[in-house]
Formats: structure tokens, sequence, C-alpha cells
């Protein structure tokens, strides 16, 4: 599948893009078993939906801490059909953009631990221990602009 037939749309508050929220659904309550999707960020965060035509795909979300120059990435999520598409590069860097227009110096998320490898591709570093969120293994992980 090539990129060029993929948009984005972004937005803040998870409420501007509802589509968004049935992707994180579908992929971390239905698909992965996770119990506490969603919760008092999502009003707040930059919400990015990776859209294939009419179809939303692919999902996630960004929001500061409390200096505006550290942000949060999290809840990336592509829908079954289309992974291996590119289409976790393309939020990640859609979200890391969303980040830079606002001020950010540093990018941090929680990783589940069997997708850390994605992450360090695109130069994400793992710090800490491992630790459950809920049941799944995670580790922090943290990317420095220069």
């Amino acid at each position: 599948m090539k990129q060029e037939k993929y948009h984005i749309k972004t937005a803040v508050g998870l409420e501007q893009l509802p589509q968004a929220a049935e992707i994180r659904q579908e992929v971390f309550v239905e698909e992965q078993g996770f119990h506490n999707e969603f919760d008092e960020i999502d009003p707040i965060a930059v919400h990015l939906l990776v859209m294939e035509g009419e179809t939303p795909v692919a999902a996630g979300r960004t929001y500061p801490d409390e200096t505006g120059k550290v942000w949060h990435l999290g809840r990336i999520c592509v829908r079954k059909p289309w992974r291996g598409c590119q289409l976790g590069r393309m939020v990640m860097e859609g979200l890391e953009n969303a980040a830079k227009e606002r001020g950010t110096e540093k990018f941090m998320l929680s990783a589940q631990v069997q997708a850390k490898g994605f992450y360090e591709k695109l130069g994400y570093h793992p710090y800490g221990q491992e630790y459950l969120d809920e049941f799944c293994p995670h580790i922090a992980m943290e990317k420095t602009i220069l």
C-alpha cells in the first residue's frame, strides 16, 4: 500500500475525532484486553487519526507535561488489516510534528515491551525497569530533540 492514499487529521480532544476512539477501543480493549483505555488526558491531548479514503485505520495522541517542554506520546494503534503498511511510523511522525510545533524539547512514551524495537527504530531509547500497565509489560522510552 502506498502512503499517498492516506491522509492525517489532528484535533485537540478525543471528542473531535471519535473514529480515533473507535480504533483504540478495537485494538486496546477488544483485541488486547485493556480496561483503562480512556482517561482524563483524552480531552486535552492532541489526537491524530490516519484515514484511508473514508476509512479510519490508525490513531495516537500526544500531550505535554506541566513544563510544556516534554510531550508524551501514546495510544499508538493500527487496525489489524493495515499493520505492516508503515502507518505506525506515520502516526509517530505526525504526533512528533504536532509536539514540535508546540515547543517540545523531548518526547517520552510508555511502550509495550513487545513494541520496543519499533520505537527504537524511530530513535527512542529505553530507560528504567520494565513494569506492568494493567497486565502488560511496558518500558519507559525517550527521545531528545537535537
